[in-house]
Protein backbone atom coordinates (compact mmCIF):
# COMPACT_ATOMS: atom_id res chain seq x y z
CA UNK A 1 0.00 0.00 0.00
CA UNK A 2 1.58 3.43 -1.28
CA UNK A 3 1.67 6.41 0.69
CA UNK A 4 -0.79 8.49 -0.41
CA UNK A 5 -3.73 5.80 -0.42
CA UNK A 6 -2.72 5.56 2.94
CA UNK A 7 -3.27 9.28 4.11
CA UNK A 8 -6.67 8.56 2.05
CA UNK A 9 -7.68 5.72 4.17
CA UNK A 10 -6.75 7.53 7.21
CA UNK A 11 -8.95 10.39 6.01
CA UNK A 12 -11.87 8.90 5.53
CA UNK A 13 -11.47 7.21 8.45
CA UNK A 14 -11.41 10.02 10.28
CA UNK A 15 -14.21 11.51 8.97
CA UNK A 16 -15.98 8.42 9.36
CA UNK A 17 -15.16 8.63 13.38
CA UNK A 18 -16.29 12.74 13.35
CA UNK A 19 -19.06 11.88 12.06
CA UNK A 20 -20.41 8.92 14.28
CA UNK A 21 -19.27 11.70 16.83
CA UNK A 22 -22.43 13.35 15.67
CA UNK A 23 -25.90 14.07 16.79
CA UNK A 24 -27.35 13.86 20.91
CA UNK A 25 -25.58 12.89 23.70
CA UNK A 26 -26.13 13.30 27.60
CA UNK A 27 -24.50 15.97 29.61
CA UNK A 28 -25.14 16.01 33.54
CA UNK A 29 -24.96 18.53 36.28
CA UNK A 30 -25.30 19.19 40.11
CA UNK A 31 -28.39 21.21 40.20
CA UNK A 32 -29.95 22.89 43.24
CA UNK A 33 -33.00 25.28 43.26
CA UNK A 34 -34.90 27.73 45.20
CA UNK A 35 -37.95 29.76 45.42
CA UNK A 36 -41.28 30.18 45.61
CA UNK A 37 -43.37 30.52 42.39
CA UNK A 38 -46.88 30.25 42.36
CA UNK A 39 -48.32 27.17 41.79
CA UNK A 40 -50.99 28.65 39.36
CA UNK A 41 -48.65 30.92 37.99
CA UNK A 42 -47.50 29.88 34.09
CA UNK A 43 -44.54 30.94 31.89
CA UNK A 44 -44.47 34.69 31.00
CA UNK A 45 -42.39 37.16 29.04
CA UNK A 46 -38.89 37.83 30.39
CA UNK A 47 -36.44 40.70 30.12
CA UNK A 48 -32.84 40.28 31.14
CA UNK A 49 -31.30 42.48 34.07
CA UNK A 50 -28.18 43.61 34.49
CA UNK A 51 -26.44 44.44 37.89
CA UNK A 52 -23.89 47.22 37.56
CA UNK A 53 -21.09 45.08 37.23
CA UNK A 54 -21.93 43.33 34.54
CA UNK A 55 -22.35 46.55 32.78
CA UNK A 56 -19.38 48.58 34.13
CA UNK A 57 -16.74 48.14 31.35
CA UNK A 58 -17.31 47.39 27.63
CA UNK A 59 -15.61 43.81 28.68
CA UNK A 60 -18.36 42.89 31.43
CA UNK A 61 -20.98 43.90 28.97
CA UNK A 62 -19.99 41.45 25.88
CA UNK A 63 -19.58 38.64 28.27
CA UNK A 64 -23.53 39.11 29.99
CA UNK A 65 -24.78 39.48 26.32
CA UNK A 66 -22.95 35.79 25.46
CA UNK A 67 -24.27 34.17 29.21
CA UNK A 68 -27.72 35.75 28.02
CA UNK A 69 -27.87 34.35 24.16
CA UNK A 70 -26.47 31.25 26.14
CA UNK A 71 -29.46 31.72 28.44
CA UNK A 72 -32.66 32.13 25.87
CA UNK A 73 -33.38 28.50 24.37
CA UNK A 74 -32.74 27.02 28.15
CA UNK A 75 -36.05 29.96 29.04
CA UNK A 76 -37.82 29.34 25.80
CA UNK A 77 -37.76 25.43 26.19
CA UNK A 78 -39.25 26.50 30.09
CA UNK A 79 -42.19 28.42 28.17
CA UNK A 80 -41.28 31.65 28.56
CA UNK A 81 -41.04 34.21 25.74
CA UNK A 82 -38.93 37.43 25.50
CA UNK A 83 -40.23 40.31 26.29
CA UNK A 84 -40.58 43.17 23.59
CA UNK A 85 -40.15 45.86 26.01
CA UNK A 86 -38.20 45.12 29.53
CA UNK A 87 -41.10 47.71 31.06
CA UNK A 88 -43.71 44.97 30.58
CA UNK A 89 -41.96 42.24 31.24
CA UNK A 90 -43.38 38.95 33.35
CA UNK A 91 -40.13 38.49 35.32
CA UNK A 92 -36.69 39.69 34.80
CA UNK A 93 -33.82 37.50 34.49
CA UNK A 94 -30.26 37.66 35.98
CA UNK A 95 -27.48 35.53 35.22
CA UNK A 96 -24.15 34.64 36.50
CA UNK A 97 -21.24 32.70 35.35
CA UNK A 98 -18.44 31.44 36.72
CA UNK A 99 -15.05 28.72 35.84
CA UNK A 100 -12.47 27.57 38.90
CA UNK A 101 -9.60 25.69 37.94
CA UNK A 102 -7.98 23.55 40.24
CA UNK A 103 -5.15 20.92 40.22
CA UNK A 104 -5.78 17.77 41.89
CA UNK A 105 -3.74 16.20 44.90
CA UNK A 106 -2.29 12.31 45.25
CA UNK A 107 -4.61 12.42 48.04
CA UNK A 108 -8.05 13.50 45.82
CA UNK A 109 -8.56 9.76 45.44
CA UNK A 110 -6.60 6.58 47.73
CA UNK A 111 -6.91 4.80 44.73
CA UNK A 112 -5.62 6.74 42.40
CA UNK A 113 -2.29 5.08 41.23
CA UNK A 114 -4.89 2.32 39.86
CA UNK A 115 -6.77 4.22 37.10
CA UNK A 116 -3.68 6.60 36.61
CA UNK A 117 -2.29 3.37 35.22
CA UNK A 118 1.56 4.41 37.24
CA UNK A 119 2.94 4.40 40.23
CA UNK A 120 4.03 8.12 41.35
CA UNK A 121 5.24 9.11 44.34
CA UNK A 122 4.97 13.46 44.18
CA UNK A 123 8.31 14.76 46.13
CA UNK A 124 8.36 17.49 49.28
CA UNK A 125 10.50 19.77 48.44
CA UNK A 126 11.00 23.81 47.12
CA UNK A 127 9.11 25.33 44.96
CA UNK A 128 10.00 27.77 43.10
CA UNK A 129 8.48 31.24 42.45
CA UNK A 130 6.05 30.33 46.16
CA UNK A 131 9.28 30.74 48.19
CA UNK A 132 8.06 28.16 50.79
CA UNK A 133 8.62 24.29 51.06
CA UNK A 134 5.33 22.29 49.72
CA UNK A 135 4.17 19.72 47.52
CA UNK A 136 5.29 20.22 43.98
CA UNK A 137 2.99 20.02 41.36
CA UNK A 138 3.98 17.42 38.34
CA UNK A 139 2.35 17.79 34.98
CA UNK A 140 1.10 14.34 35.82
CA UNK A 141 -1.94 15.16 37.28
CA UNK A 142 -4.48 16.82 35.08
CA UNK A 143 -5.84 20.38 35.87
CA UNK A 144 -9.69 20.27 36.20
CA UNK A 145 -12.35 23.21 35.79
CA UNK A 146 -15.67 23.31 37.28
CA UNK A 147 -17.79 25.56 35.84
CA UNK A 148 -20.91 26.65 37.14
CA UNK A 149 -23.72 29.07 35.97
CA UNK A 150 -26.59 30.96 37.98
CA UNK A 151 -29.88 32.41 37.32
CA UNK A 152 -32.13 34.55 39.46
CA UNK A 153 -36.03 35.08 37.94
CA UNK A 154 -37.98 38.14 40.06
CA UNK A 155 -41.31 39.44 39.11
CA UNK A 156 -40.86 42.82 37.37
CA UNK A 157 -43.64 44.55 39.39
CA UNK A 158 -43.30 43.57 42.87
CA UNK A 159 -39.34 43.07 43.09
CA UNK A 160 -39.95 39.03 44.27
CA UNK A 161 -37.18 36.77 44.06
CA UNK A 162 -39.55 34.05 42.34
CA UNK A 163 -36.92 31.21 41.57
CA UNK A 164 -33.14 30.92 42.05
CA UNK A 165 -30.95 27.60 40.24
CA UNK A 166 -27.38 27.09 40.68
CA UNK A 167 -25.94 24.19 38.15
CA UNK A 168 -22.48 23.02 37.70
CA UNK A 169 -20.34 20.32 36.47
CA UNK A 170 -16.61 19.32 36.13
CA UNK A 171 -14.28 18.79 32.97
CA UNK A 172 -10.80 18.68 31.67
CA UNK A 173 -11.13 21.96 29.58
CA UNK A 174 -13.02 25.36 30.43
CA UNK A 175 -16.02 24.54 28.46
CA UNK A 176 -17.16 26.62 25.65
CA UNK A 177 -20.50 28.71 24.83
CA UNK A 178 -22.32 25.53 23.94
CA UNK A 179 -21.53 24.34 27.88
CA UNK A 180 -22.85 27.40 29.41
CA UNK A 181 -26.21 26.93 27.37
CA UNK A 182 -26.48 23.07 28.40
CA UNK A 183 -25.34 24.26 31.99
CA UNK A 184 -28.96 26.96 31.91
CA UNK A 185 -30.87 23.81 30.39
CA UNK A 186 -30.25 21.75 33.19
CA UNK A 187 -31.16 24.59 35.94
CA UNK A 188 -34.13 24.71 34.25
CA UNK A 189 -35.09 21.59 33.49
CA UNK A 190 -37.22 21.15 36.75
CA UNK A 191 -38.86 24.18 36.36
CA UNK A 192 -41.38 25.06 38.31
CA UNK A 193 -40.33 22.42 41.50
CA UNK A 194 -37.18 23.47 43.63
CA UNK A 195 -35.36 21.46 45.61
CA UNK A 196 -32.29 23.34 47.13
CA UNK A 197 -30.62 19.86 48.11
CA UNK A 198 -27.82 19.37 44.85
CA UNK A 199 -28.86 16.54 42.93
CA UNK A 200 -27.80 15.67 39.25
CA UNK A 201 -29.82 16.62 36.20
CA UNK A 202 -29.18 14.70 32.88
CA UNK A 203 -30.08 17.17 29.64
CA UNK A 204 -29.52 16.35 25.92
CA UNK A 205 -27.09 17.70 23.54
CA UNK A 206 -26.62 17.69 20.49
CA UNK A 207 -22.40 18.02 18.96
Amino acid sequence: MNRRLILTTLAAASVAALAGCAGPYTVSADVSSYGNWPADRKPGTYAFDRLPSQQQSEEAAKRQATLEEAARGALERAGFKPAADAKTADVLVTLGARVTAYDPVPWDDPLWWRWRGRLYAPRYGYAPGLGSWGWRQDPFFDRRYDRAVALLMRDRASGEALFEAHASNEGMTMGSDAMLTILFDASLAEFPKVNPKSHRVSVQAVR
